[in-house]
């Protein structure tokens, strides 16, 4: 029948759109994918997305496996070849740089549209069927296994194996009863493009603060933009702060970052749209049903202080399809549970850890007691003067120990 399917992938963001490019490259030319999911939005006429991501080592290599580096690169993406990050309650500072690991780079920055653009481009060359329509029901046999999705038209897809990629909300995961541990952090992350006095020379720069984590990530230059001057900011803060940093003018609000990054940029002269989002901590308990797996955001969500969950997703993504490819080329059934409970295996472990080292360090720099706040500040002096160590957690946030 002409809505049958072997997979079918719910959400075409950056995660479900990668995951179809992938298995479209990696299964065999007769495997039917499925992609559901609305058109994509219409993008805004702004120079620069206000929303980027820090790329990793390892999140480029799977993007160059898939053929997409190249269109990117030549699109827009800046890379950073130093990290500065300090303490804005105390006199403690870290900085990683490119040259100490041997490294042309410690990643790239590079904005949603531009990666969004890359993936869509390349997915209508491939023999993946799109379906614009939000799904409404999951269809179960008898013995409850995800047996493919029903769409608002009232059309059904089937398909032994169905992937949830449908962002943090995911009404999937809803509608498959998956239990998950979830808090507000009681913040917005706000993010905006700026441009500043000073060159940023290609560093990406973090201050902690008891408020939240404000980052300046460098952006390249553009026709309309030159000099470097153009960074994106990411300031998650209280939300309280956050309601009143979103109440501001554009030239009271520049003078205010100006003010909370200690001018390491110098003044702020201009500021984009401001986009505030409400940030949550998220966690399925498993990843994984009979005929039914989530990836990305739909089985995890972490705060962005360290710019890591779209990594995180693309690892989710490279680890399904190496799993999915390893079954299909054994001649076993790649809804096999035992198949997505190596994948559950692999993932949840390293998410987990990545989002407990998240969730430590935003309850350390939260802190108020003058006894910690000094501890923090010696434990990041003490590791900026241990070159090894420093240069293995560097090694570890770009995925090249993974």
């Amino acid at each position: 029948m002409a809505n049958e399917f072997d997979i079918i992938i719910v959400g075409a963001g950056i995660n479900g759109a990668s995951l179809a490019l992938s298995l479209s490259r990696c299964l065999t030319p007769q495997t039917r994918i499925a992609l559901v999911a609305p058109p994509p939005v219409p993008h805004q006429p702004e120079p620069f997305d206000p929303r980027v991501v820090a790329l990793t080592a390892a999140s480029q290599q799977l993007l160059q496996q898939l053929g997409l580096w190249h269109h990117i690169a030549e699109q827009r993406a800046c890379p950073y070849h130093d990290m500065q990050v300090w303490d804005g309650e105390g006199l403690g500072h870290i900085e990683f740089s490119a040259a100490e690991l041997g490294c042309d780079n410690l990643g790239h920055i590079v904005e949603h549209r531009v990666l969004n653009q890359a993936l869509e481009h390349a997915l209508t060359l491939t023999q993946v069927s799109r379906w614009e329509q939000p799904v409404t029901a999951l269809l179960r046999t008898e013995q409850q296994r995800c047996s493919g999705v029903e769409l608002a038209s009232g059309e059904t897809l089937s398909a032994a194996l169905t992937i949830a990629a449908d962002g943090a909300q995911s009404p999937l995961r809803q509608l498959a009863g998956f239990n998950e541990r979830q808090w507000s952090y009681q913040q917005s992350a706000i993010v905006a493009t700026v441009r500043c006095e000073a060159n940023h020379d290609g560093v990406a720069r973090q201050r902690f603060m008891r408020t939240g984590p404000l980052a300046l990530l460098p952006l390249i230059d553009t026709p309309e933009a030159s000099n470097g001057q153009h960074c994106s900011i990411v300031w998650s803060a209280d939300q309280a702060f956050a309601d009143i940093l979103m109440a501001l003018d554009d030239a009271a609000f520049c003078q205010t970052l100006e003010r909370h990054f200690e001018r390491r940029l110098g003044a702020i002269e201009h500021v984009s749209q401001r986009h505030a989002f409400a940030l949550h901590q998220r966690h399925a308990t498993a990843y994984v049903q009979p005929g039914l797996a989530l990836i990305g955001d739909a089985a995890h969500s972490i705060h962005p202080l360290a710019g890591q969950g779209v990594n995180l997703g693309l690892l989710d993504v490279a680890c399904l399809s190496d799993e999915l490819q390893r079954a299909q080329s054994r001649g076993v059934s790649m809804a096999e549970h035992a198949t997505l409970r190596r994948y559950e295996r692999q993932r949840m472990g390293h998410n987990l850890t990545m989002m407990a080292a998240m969730e430590s360090f935003k309850r350390l720099f939260g802190t108020r007691q003058p006894s910690l706040t000094l501890l923090r500040n010696r434990a990041l002096n003490g590791v900026n003067n241990l070159p090894a160590l420093k240069n293995l957690l560097a090694q570890q946030a770009m995925g090249l120990s993974l």
